[in-house]
């Protein structure tokens, strides 16, 4: 709260602050904050001027028209924000230089005048793939100091994850120490990103003193930058009709593996080999009744939804709008904050941070309002803790030159027991149990610019994908089949049985036939007695592989990240010191050396 006695307001504006203060979002107050800094500058400047000063330096520094803008990206998000950022910038009369981190040459750090970071975090806190080593370059000996250096960051992430925007929050302290000035404060973005990537752009803009830029005014110079070809987005899906739902494993498996074909006709969505396609879910019906049930709410009620500004009823809100399957630390604190009393103080306590982990892990909302009695609170105020649920992404396994005006999915069902309950994958179980030729799915495509075919379509490709992770490799050689590309292809891929698992077996026979495929080797690990997995088909084939990597052959890895993709990360680098006779050093520089000559590429999940 602002006081009189010590801040230079009048009595009256500190009663409008106080008011006001409260009810601003951390978006909000940043981006007041750079507008703030923004008119100041423009004031001192006419008052400069009006006085006819002699020109000498100021205690403001002239702003630099030089910008650099990093982004790391796994799945393109930050590579989408970055552009949007460098189109603002470059209407504003700004020189952008925009590089993804593994792309721009770190010895050249010294000589940027002002840096944008737009970073996202992998798995349990890691960088993406394309910001691996620049993260490594900052945290070293050999980084630069940064004196004055005008910078800010913007970490995308997902609080449901321990390490939340840990890559973009430690970007932010190293430039710190090494002497860099944050013109704009570090914004960590949850999964539903928009609204506060926008206010930091925004307050970007009013920090380099473009305060006016704040009017968002789309040029044909930014769409270009963006890359729009379509109306449709992340926030404002299509709704696209569903042509075919089928399941791809045989009789006697226990798993289930939906194929999906997905009408775009008429949407203008364009999508290449190697992007996703983000699918909003609806949650169980059987979870959004018992949710109801247990909070004492009516099913009829209406709710206003925020942000789009429409009513619902409850239910439907709770099975089309908000996230009620996963529990964060932050939702927790919101909820003791309007609950007090209920026990859920104990659990958040410090010291206490293993035992939160381990409630958290596998429970939702429904588990939260039974175990800490939670029954009673009004619909409106607990709703209004929530986010929106996030949409998830699915590796395209269509090309669409094999396929106009149609996108198809692979997606296996999710199911699980923990706590005394059978859990479902949110979307897995919407596609697999609720989603029927005919019926309508909000969809987008988000573009992957750090998993695609090689431009050269004569360049050798190995690629690796067990189960679900095949998909993108059969947009891949779908797309190669229409282009007539005559690079040799080499496909590994693995499931647990051959009968009954093996995914789209007709088409890849159909491929090797007729030479669209060079070679495929499968590993089915639950066909014989001891487990065989794709990482040791490759060792199997150490030699050929090696040979092909010499001879310039890309290599891509679809799928589990915890894993899988170490595993086969592990015998790359154990068939190049075999094969290679490199040392452990060598062998992970080669390995690094064709990740930055987009040699060797990872959509992992």
């Amino acid at each position: 709260m602002f006081q009189v006695t010590n801040s230079p307001f009048q009595q009256n504006q500190v009663d409008l602050l106080n008011q006001l203060m409260p009810t601003l979002t951390e978006g909000q107050k940043i981006w007041l904050s750079g507008y703030l800094s923004a008119i100041s500058v423009a004031a001192v400047s006419a008052s400069t001027t009006a006085l006819q000063a002699p020109a000498q330096p100021t205690s403001t520094p002239a702003i630099s028209k030089e910008v650099t803008v990093l982004y790391g990206s796994q799945t393109g998000n930050s590579h989408k924000l970055a552009k949007k950022l460098s189109g603002k910038l470059q209407d504003q009369g700004f020189q952008v230089t925009q590089a993804s981190m593994i792309d721009f040459k770190a010895n050249t750090l010294k000589k940027v005048q002002n840096l944008f970071i737009l970073v996202s975090t992998h798995g349990e806190g890691d960088p993406p793939d394309n910001a691996i080593s620049f993260y490594e370059f900052l945290h070293s000996k050999r980084a630069p100091q940064l004196e004055g250096l005008p910078f800010s960051v913007l970490a995308l992430g997902d609080t449901s994850y321990e390490f939340f925007c840990k890559t973009g929050r430690d970007f932010d302290q190293r430039l710190e120490e090494l002497g860099g000035n944050r013109i704009v404060p570090r914004v960590d973005c949850d999964v539903d990103f928009d609204e506060a990537a926008n206010q930091w752009i925004e307050s970007v803009l009013a920090s380099l003193g473009q305060a006016s830029a704040a009017v968002q005014v789309p040029t044909a110079n930014s769409a270009a930058l963006e890359g729009t070809v379509s109306d449709y987005s992340r926030s404002n899906p299509f709704q696209a009709t569903v042509l075919e739902n089928l399941n791809l494993n045989g009789r006697g498996s226990d798993r289930e593996t939906r194929h999906l074909e997905i009408s775009l006709e008429d949407s203008g969505i364009h999508y290449e080999p190697g992007d996703s396609l983000g699918v909003y879910p609806h949650n169980h019906p059987r979870l959004v009744d018992e949710l109801i049930a247990a909070m004492g709410w009516s099913p009829d009620d209406l709710i206003t939804l925020p942000k789009i500004n429409e009513e619902r009823s409850l239910r439907e809100a709770l099975t089309s709008y908000y996230e009620i399957t996963v529990l964060t630390k932050p939702l927790l604190e919101q909820i003791v904050a309007l609950t007090p009393g209920t026990g859920l103080e104990e659990l958040l306590a410090a010291g206490k941070e293993q035992e939160l982990k381990a409630y958290i892990k596998g429970r939702d909302l429904l588990d939260l309002v039974q175990d800490y009695d939670l029954e009673g609170v009004p619909a409106d105020s607990f709703l209004a803790l929530l986010r929106r649920i996030p949409p998830r992404l699915y590796s395209i396994a269509s090309s669409s030159k094999a396929y106009p005006d149609e996108v198809h999915l692979t997606i296996r069902k999710v199911h699980y027991t923990a706590s005394g309950r059978v859990r479902y994958g949110v979307c897995s179980t919407y596609v697999s149990e609720r989603l029927e030729p005919g019926q309508t799915v909000s969809v987008f495509v988000q573009d992957n610019p750090n998993f695609k075919l090689p431009a050269n379509s004569e360049t050798p490709i190995i690629m690796i994908g067990p189960g679900t992770g095949v998909a993108p490799f059969r947009a891949f050689l779908g797309e190669r089949e229409e282009n007539g590309a005559e690079g040799k292809t080499w496909l590994f891929y693995g499931d647990q049985h051959f009968a009954s698992d093996f995914l789209y077996q007709v088409e890849w026979q159909r491929w090797l036939k007729e030479g669209v495929l060079t070679r495929m080797d499968v590993a089915f690990s639950r066909d014989t007695a001891e487990k065989v997995y794709v990482q040791h088909r490759m060792l199997e084939k150490s030699k050929e592989l090696y040979q092909w990597l010499e001879e310039g052959a890309a290599v891509y890895i679809c799928g589990d990240e915890k894993k899988m993709a170490h595993d086969v990360q592990a015998a790359l680098i154990t068939i190049l010191k075999q094969e290679g006779s490199l040392s452990q050093e060598e062998a992970e520089a080669y390995l690094m050396k064709m990740q930055q000559d987009k040699r060797y590429q990872r959509d992992v999940y």
